[in-house]
Formats: C-alpha cells, structure tokens, sequence
C-alpha cells in the first residue's frame, strides 16, 4: 500500500508545501518555466562534433586550407597573404572576414616560425581580433621573455593567460575562443563588457575575463558604441605565421527561461481565470487532520499548511502545480461536474489526497 505523505513527518516538512503559481491578467507566457528533469522540455539539436581535422557540422569554414575567398583586406581588396601546403602565411597587411560576426565560437590553428628570429615582441608576433576590436595575442612564447599581457593567449595589454601552454617554435598550435561581445543602449551606454573565454592548445588560459574596452598597445581605451556584429581579423605584424584550420559557430542568447535561476518565481505555464482562482482558493483537509489553505492575495496566491507560515505558490498548468525549490507537486482534482472538490499532494511516488471543504 502507498504510504501517505503525512506518515514520514508533513508537518516537520513545512517546506515541500512551498507550491507555485505566478498570477497574471490572463495571457499565458511564450513558453513554460520546465520543471526538474521534464521529459517534455525541448533536448538540444544534434551536432556532429568533428574531429583533429574536421569541424563541427554547425561551424562556418572561414579557412578550409585552398583559398581566401572567405578574406579581404581592410580597405576591401584581395588579400595578399599566400596559400600553400594547406595553409596561409602572413604578407602584405592584415586581413579581415568578409561576413560580420557577434557572440561566436571561433576555433584557429596557427604556427610561427621554426626558425627563431628577434626575441620578446619581435617574435612570432600577429594576433586574432575578434569584433576588429578585442585581441587575443599570438606569439612565439616558448621561452620568450616579455610584458606578461603581451604573451601568446593574452588579451592583448590587460589579460595575461593563466598559464603558458606554448608550444616550441614550428609547431602548430591551437586557439578555442568563446566570445560575447560587448552590450550597449541606444544612446551608446555600456550595459554588459565583451567576455572571453580562451584555451590555448586545450587548456585553459582566459576564464570569463572582461576586456576594459578596446584592446591597444600602451594604452586602454574605454568602449565606444559599435554594432553587434563586426568581421573577425588576423593580423600581420611583420612576422611570417601560418594559419589553418579556421571555423566559427555563431551563438545565441540564451532564452531567460532556460536559466533554472529564473524559475519558476514570476512565472507559469499559464494564465488563470478569476473562475478557475475560486474554484482553487479554499481549505483542503485529509485523514490525518491537518488542513493546507489555499488564498489569493493582491494578485498572488498563497499556501500554508495548518499554524505554519503561508507561501507564495506558482503554477505549471490549469490544475498541476509544483514549488519553487523542492519536487513537490499538487494537482487539483475535478468531479464530473468539472468542478474542483480536492487534490493531491505528491513527492516522488508518494500521494496523499485532501478533500476541499469549503
């Protein structure tokens, strides 16, 4: 026989009666808050991954090893970079993308000289700029003394990278950039930095950092409005450096309704009517004489079990509902008649059900 709720301690448990429905005018929302481990909420698409020398299926090719047809210079000219051997190799000015990108991954492989020449800065120098703006360095930094945030992976002149993952000179290596740019109001005030988050070679090199504004040498400017979208550019610093292997996946804001932090306070999968709130609003009772009463209260509800104090509760349809913060749930039940006369309270396979007794 199932055991009833109330026999392994309800009322030492105040909290799993913490239910939830968020009242509004009458419009449901675009989409519902899911609850924990819903089978009904949307899995993410299927992306073939790649592999050592395959992008994932989702990415954009920017450079596949045979051409620059995805580049141009920045007054809009054909670059003058060469291609060979399944590689570029800089020459004659940077090169930027044709397309403008945002919020992006962006995956490069790149290699400096196998021959060491010049030392610090003058060594193996280029870099990538993601927006045309914010750079991360690139730089022979096998041991390669120079200024800490001017070394390989750094944001260029304010982020050092967390380690030197470099490799010897002549070797390819590889960058896996996570970038969300900058953020601005219409009148061009800042409203959230660009973001980077950077592995150099696999590893962990720029964890969440935040530029100060537009990455430069000697000097930080602040941010200054900009679009969304800008191309991505490598840089030519005089240092002969191959690149392959290039791709970039765009990404997307995050709908705030797949953030679990902003659930399910505020919000439900539907609206209630003023008729289906009278029929909930009441006093439930069960066998074991303890009462959960259900209020309205300035456009709120309310649940308290007996003496203890009330809680606002949130709704995830018509007549099922569940907390905020524990896996309870509470389904109003109907008679024939379509009216509500009781409902039960469930935690995992556990049930108890109380009759409405007024």
């Amino acid at each position: 026989m199932r055991k009833n709720i109330a026999s392994i301690g309800l009322r030492s448990l105040t909290v799993l009666i913490i239910i939830g429905i968020a009242l509004m005018s009458g419009d449901a929302l675009a989409g519902p808050p899911w609850r924990i481990h819903s089978m009904d909420r949307p899995e993410a698409p299927v992306v073939d991954p790649g592999d050592a020398g395959r992008p994932p299926s989702d990415a954009i090719v920017l450079f596949d090893g045979t051409d620059l047809a995805q580049w141009e210079r920045g007054d809009g000219e054909a670059p003058r970079w060469k291609v060979e051997n399944g590689h570029m190799e800089t020459g004659g000015g940077g090169i930027r993308t044709k397309r403008a990108f945002g919020d992006c991954q962006l995956h490069v492989e790149w290699a400096a000289p196998a021959r060491v020449r010049g030392r610090g800065q003058g060594r193996g120098n280029s870099g990538v700029l993601l927006m045309d703006r914010y750079e991360v360095q690139i730089l022979d930094s096998y041991q390669n003394r120079t200024y800490a945030d001017g070394h390989a992976a750094a944001i260029y002149g304010q982020y050092p990278p967390l380690v030197n993952a470099s490799r010897p000179p002549g070797e390819w290596q590889s960058y896996d950039i996570i970038f969300h740019g900058p953020r601005f109001t219409g009148d061009g005030t800042l409203v959230r930095p660009a973001r980077f988050t950077v592995l150099h070679n696999g590893v962990l090199v720029q964890d969440n950092a935040e530029p100060t504004g537009t990455t430069s040498w000697m000097r930080r400017p602040p941010y200054r409005a900009h679009p969304e979208r800008a191309p991505i550019s490598l840089q030519d610093h005089g240092n002969p450096i191959r690149f392959r292997n290039i791709w970039i996946r765009e990404l997307s804001e995050r709908d705030p309704r797949e953030d679990p932090r902003m659930l399910p306070t505020g919000r439900h999968a539907v609206a209630l009517t003023p008729q289906m709130l009278d029929q909930i609003v009441g006093r439930y009772s069960g066998e074991e004489e303890f009462t959960v009463v259900i209020t309205c209260e300035d456009g709120k509800m309310f649940a308290n079990v007996e003496d203890q104090p009330k809680r606002e509760i949130f709704a995830l349809s018509e007549t099922e509902f569940s907390p905020a913060d524990v896996g309870l749930r509470i389904e109003f039940r109907k008679n024939d008649e379509g009216i509500v006369d009781g409902l039960v309270c469930s935690l995992g396979t556990e049930e108890t059900p109380l009759k409405k007794v007024r």
